[in-house]
């Protein structure tokens, strides 16, 4: 897989999901949240408390009541304890598997008939796949009714969770090829359809509307995904010009960059800015447009601004980072420094901002440093030679236990243990 990261879009998903975290008794903190780049539509858990979002179910759903079903379900399944109750199933599925092939393949060679060690094989294999789709469904099912309470506890409708599901209840009879992902990862039955549309009929929440702001925070969303995601052409007869509204002048100044449109991207963002100056997102915007265009000197103050008005976003930082280092200015080379490990506290498995904070190491003559950040760096993409290496170019120049020596020295000693 491969992931996306932007702060507007991470942030908006965090807003929609705080809550049902804390209804839930998940401390928001501790979960990671993933946005796949795939146009896939699919949602899942994984690995401890991580939300992996693809970028097709973010793009694709209708409003932000059904993206909130699906966070509330995926929640349910983390609150639930599912994830390590997987874990011991799939355990066990295997065991039997491979149990079944031994029998087949002894059956083989005490019968002389291939044919029917494949048949024990494939039965044995069978019945544990049987049984993993049947503990699935219990899964889902529980994780629905998990998202029921959770949307409830919250003041939520649970009318975009049924509207979801009704539209996936619709490709059920179709081959597994032409399903969404989400179909085939979540399977539906119509027990559990009807528990959903039971509990929509009978909340006293369903006829609540999204909470102030869902509505124009999922219309941006979706407005700078499918931007980025689709041809400009596309994104221009999506979002055509007889359209006045925020996402849509913003997709259409996206759309206009990534087809060197620049003057008129630029003019739309302008606008964008003009009417709502306190967004850091759209100056953000404007600071990419200006940077990828050559215009580093330009971009300077639009990510300056976008930073002034969020300086708690690593991402922001990041941008702002890049561009004080691209513009050559020795001067700059310490705010840089100054972002890049404000960005680092916050986001310190980062291996591409350890790169950049090399290179502002580096350029502002501060050879250590940099050797420091690279082995960060070669740590995290599981580099452990170079890892080490550059921890001990560190090292000899450091101050023998300063605080970046000892940070060397762990650097070193991680990178050993990760290669035995």
């Amino acid at each position: 897989m491969t992931f996306i990261r932007d702060a507007e879009i991470e942030g908006i998903i965090e807003t929609f999901s705080e809550p049902l975290f804390l209804a839930a008794g998940v401390e928001p903190s501790a979960v990671e949240i993933y946005i796949v780049n795939d146009r896939l539509l699919n949602a899942f858990v994984a690995n401890g408390q991580k939300l992996f979002l693809h970028t097709g179910l973010l793009a694709s759903v209708e409003g932000p009541g059904q993206l909130i079903g699906v966070i509330a379900h995926e929640t349910g399944h983390l609150a639930g304890g599912h994830l390590v109750r997987t874990g011991e199933m799939l355990r066990n599925t295997a065991k039997k598997a491979l149990i079944s092939t031994l029998l087949g393949t002894a059956a083989a060679i005490g019968t002389g008939r291939g044919d029917v060690g494949a048949a024990i094989s494939l039965g044995g294999q069978s019945m544990g796949l049987r049984s993993a789709l049947q503990y699935s469904r219990t899964q889902e099912s529980a994780a629905d009714q998990a998202a029921l309470r959770l949307l409830d506890a919250t003041g939520q409708s649970a009318g975009g969770m049924l509207d979801f599901l009704e539209v996936l209840s619709g490709q059920e009879l179709l081959s597994a090829r032409n399903q969404d992902v989400y179909v085939r990862t979540h399977p539906l039955t119509e027990r559990r359809m009807d528990v959903v549309r039971t509990h929509v009929q009978r909340s006293p929440h369903t006829d609540k509307p999204p909470k102030t702001g869902f509505v124009a925070l999922y219309g941006r969303m979706r407005a700078k995904l499918r931007a980025f995601m689709n041809p400009p052409p596309q994104t221009l007869r999506e979002y055509s010009a007889s359209d006045a509204s925020i996402p849509a002048r913003y997709a259409r100044a996206i759309a206009h960059f990534r087809a060197s449109d620049i003057d008129q991207a630029l003019a739309l963002i302008d606008g964008l800015i003009a009417e709502m100056s306190a967004d850091p997102f759209f100056h953000e915007l404007k600071g990419q447009i200006l940077f990828e265009n050559g215009r580093v000197t330009d971009a300077l103050e639009p990510y300056q601004t976008a930073v002034g008005l969020l300086p708690g976003s690593n991402l922001l930082r990041l941008g702002l980072a890049r561009a004080q280092l691209e513009s050559a200015s020795p001067e700059l080379l310490k705010p840089a420094i100054v972002n890049l490990r404000a960005a680092l506290s916050e986001d310190s498995d980062n291996p591409f901002m350890w790169r950049q904070l090399a290179i502002a190491y580096g350029r502002d003559g501060q050879a250590a440093m940099s050797y420091l950040a690279l082995a960060e760096e070669a740590l995290l993409k599981g580099k452990g030679r170079e890892a080490v290496y550059q921890a001990e170019r560190a090292k000899k120049e450091l101050a023998t236990g300063s605080s970046a020596w000892l940070q060397a020295e762990d650097i070193a000693r991680a990178a050993k243990a990760a290669e035995n």
